[in-house]
């Protein structure tokens, strides 16, 4: 009888892994909250522990000494090794609090094995810092009648113009989801709505003059424009964003001339040009006039080759937590 049950363990067993097998990982769904709950507050924008980040994926494919996640291949991944280790060993991530559950580590492993599938754009706590950002902001202004009317309109082409946070007046608009069915047109009631402070336009349809319609808006935070058609001649109708503090520009043919139009954005601390035209002499006079921004130019291998060798002292913890 013991056999018998023993039997039906291991059956049961390897159906629960064909089934994982079967089935493809949703990063957003099911490995964004594992990475964001154990590992950023470690390996974040805030706190860079072992020369390492997670947030991001350009940061976490990085190339590097030992790579954290090598797409396809888990025995070659750094992170997984250390998130198998067994507990209260050196070098095991997370090294504070509670290590992963066995079912969080095979769905990293099968994601991994997947491909490890990261969709452009999506950077690991962000939803937290638009959490925080809002809560120190001064109360959004009531809508008014054309708020509303724009915010109505919107939501007619399922674009949800949303609050950023509960209770919070403050909003963001995604229209990531509709792709190219996205044209300048579909941006119109974006000026209408002044309380915007994040607008996602990546993989969308629109063209340098779609962005006159977010030029207005003075609140607005984040801006996402990776993968999309604009060039240097759209980005004049960015000077007035006064406020903005992160804008991606990832596979769009942005060049060294179009930089000179967010050099007065003083505001602005995150900035991602990778797989664009400009040059290392551009960001140089950009990163001139604001030091304190953070440019992220990817696997620009141009860059990977000035950049400085490791010391063998940092090879080490360059994955540690």
């Amino acid at each position: 009888m013991k056999r018998f049950a023993l039997v039906l363990s291991g059956v049961a067993l390897m159906a629960s892994g064909a089934s994982l097998a079967a089935t493809n990982v949703d990063f957003v769904k099911e490995i964004q909250p594992i990475l964001e709950g154990k590992c950023i507050s470690c390996h974040g924008a805030k706190k860079v522990k072992g020369k390492l980040r997670l947030d991001t994926k350009e940061f976490t494919f990085k190339e590097r000494e030992m790579p954290a996640i090598v797409a396809g291949n888990a025995s070659e991944s750094e992170l997984y090794r250390r998130i198998t280790l067994p507990a209260g060993d050196d070098d095991i991530m997370p090294n504070e609090g509670d290590p992963l559950t066995k079912t969080q580590t095979d769905l990293i492993l099968e994601w991994i094995k997947q491909g490890a599938v990261w969709p452009d754009g999506v950077v690991l706590g962000a939803e937290e810092a638009a959490r925080a950002e809002a809560a120190a902001l001064p109360e959004a202004p009531k809508p008014t009648e054309a708020e509303l009317a724009a915010i109505a309109a919107l939501e007619a082409i399922g674009v949800s113009a949303r609050p950023i946070a509960m209770n919070v007046g403050w909003r963001e608009a995604n229209f990531y989801l509709l792709g190219t069915n996205v044209t300048d047109e579909s941006l119109a009631p974006l000026k209408s709505v002044p309380s915007l402070m994040h607008v996602n336009l990546a993989n969308t349809g629109i063209t340098d003059a779609g962005l006159a319609s977010v030029s207005g808006l003075v609140n607005l935070r984040r801006l996402h424009l990776e993968k999309t058609s604009v060039t240097d001649a759209g980005l004049p109708h960015l000077q007035a964003l006064v406020n903005l503090r992160y804008l991606n520009l990832y596979g769009t043919s942005v060049s060294d001339a179009g930089l000179e139009n967010l050099k007065g954005l003083k505001s602005l601390k995150s900035l991602y040009l990778w797989q664009t035209k400009v040059t290392d002499e551009g960001v140089s006079g950009l990163q001139k006039e604001l030091p304190d921004l953070e440019i992220v130019r990817g696997w620009d291998l141009a860059s990977v080759a000035k950049e400085e060798p490791e010391k063998e002292s940092d090879k080490k913890e360059e994955t540690e937590k």
